[in-house]
Order: structure tokens, then sequence, then C-alpha cells
């Protein structure tokens, strides 16, 4: 099935490649500067937390004496959360935002699952390298256990893919998932430690929060590039096996509800 999924969108990379460069394009179409708020909108929210958190507010995290640690923490938790909300909000509605493409064109509908990976894959790339320029200057390079990176991002891409594919295809049948995902999200940003540390909780809430998946991700994010601190991948696990199960579930409905899909919209 992987292999049919890999030639398929290899055949179609022109029309995906295509997609994603039309709706960059389109994003900024008619502003002043154009691409450029790309980088001012995620170099102003680091530099507004940056300021607010470490200098006027002057939040410290527990233990820790530093002044930016707490700026730091939060980034590696927002901007992380940011690529996991953008790919799953952006999912739950891709078949209905293209609903007059999905009914006059013929082309693999697995292609618009892909357009938002890669969508999103782009704004986050622009976030994390001025992040990235962002520890570099101020002496925080987390050095070797940068690699680490790369894995869990492809974990938390696959989560959010797997999850955003279900509630495409659902909300297509039941267009009150997209209202109900938007403000269960909402409660989930918040029951995920990342504006605060775990260690301020009690200790029953914290074993609540251990079920959450997103808890063991954004930890190993913020231990990452706070304390240079390798991913207790055994912690991860169960994230894995939740991801790949969302991702053979949303698969199997998308192949047998596609065409479903087509006439309910």
């Amino acid at each position: 099935m992987l292999l049919i999924l890999h030639h398929t969108l290899w055949n179609y990379r022109g029309f995906v490649l295509g997609s994603v460069k039309r709706e960059f394009q389109a994003r900024y179409r008619n502003s002043l500067f154009g691409a450029l708020w790309t980088v001012l909108n995620p170099l102003s929210m680091i530099l507004v937390y940056t300021v607010i958190f470490s200098h006027i507010m002057r939040a410290r995290l527990p233990g820790v004496e530093d002044g930016m640690a707490y700026s730091v923490y939060l980034c590696a938790g927002l901007l992380t959360w940011g690529l996991f909300a953008e790919i799953t909000t952006r999912s739950q509605c891709m078949f209905l935002e293209n609903a007059n493409l999905l009914k006059k064109i013929s082309f693999p509908r697995i292609c618009l699952p892909v357009i938002v990976l890669f969508n999103a894959g782009i704004n986050f790339a622009i976030i994390l390298g001025l992040f990235l320029g962002f520890l570099l200057i101020t002496g925080r390079w987390p050095g070797m256990t940068l690699l680490a990176l790369v894995p869990l991002l492809v974990l938390q891409v696959m989560f959010a893919a797997g999850l955003g594919m279900l509630l495409g295809i659902l909300n297509v049948f039941f267009r009150d998932v997209g209202q109900l995902f938007g403000i269960f999200l909402q409660f989930w940003f918040w029951l995920t430690p990342i504006v605060y540390p775990m260690t301020i909780l009690p200790p029953s809430i914290q074993q609540l929060l251990a079920f959450n998946p997103m808890t063991a991700l954004m930890q190993s994010y913020q231990n990452l590039f706070l304390y240079n601190q390798w991913p207790v991948w055994s912690s991860l696990v169960p994230v894995l096996g939740l991801a790949l199960l969302l991702c053979v579930l949303g698969l199997r409905m998308f192949r047998r509800r596609g065409g479903e899909m087509v006439d309910e919209l």
C-alpha cells in the first residue's frame, strides 16, 4: 500500500508542488511586505515572549536561575505545538475547502493531506530557523542533541497527519466535528505542559497528564532546547504506537469512504 501511495504521489508531484506554491503566494498576495511576513510574524513572537517573560515579568523555571530559560522553554513548546495545531486544523477542512476541485478534476485525493503537510512544514521550517538563530545568538545552541529533533518531528507529524486525516473525513459527513475539535484543541493545549512545567503540579495531576500523548513530545522538545538533553525514547513508544494506529485507521477510512465523500460534498 505504501509503495502504491509513493508511486501515486510521485506521478502527481507537479500538482502537489504547484498547489503548495500557489497557496503560499496567495497567503501574502496584495500585501506590502509579501513573503517577508513569514519571517516578521514568528520573529516578533519570539521577541515578545523573550522581552515580556524574561525581562518584564522575570518569569523563572523552578530550580533554574537563568533569566532566559523560561523564554526558551515557552518557545520550544509553542513553536512545535503550532506545527501540530496547523496540521490538524487545516486537515479537518481540507476536503471541504477543496470540494469544487474534487468534483471537477480527477486526481488522487491523497494529494490533499500531503499538500497540507508541505505547507505546514514550510511555515514551521521558517519559524524553526529563526528560533535556532535566536539560540545561537544567545549562546544556547543545543549541540549534537539537535539531531534528536528529526525523529521527534517525524513522530509528531505522523501523529498529526493520522489524526488530521480522520478528522477531515469525519468532518465531511458530520460538520460539527470541526467545531468540536476547535474547542477540544484549546483544552488540549492547556492540558499539555507548554506554558507551565509539570513539576509545579500535584503528583496526581502529573499522573493524569502523562496519558496525554503530547506531554511526552513537548517535554522532549523542551529538554532538548533548554537542557541539551536527549529524549527519553521509551516515553515516546506509546506516542509512536498511537501515531501508527491513527495513520492506519485514517488511510483505511480514506480508501473506504473516498467515493462517498465526493457525493456528500
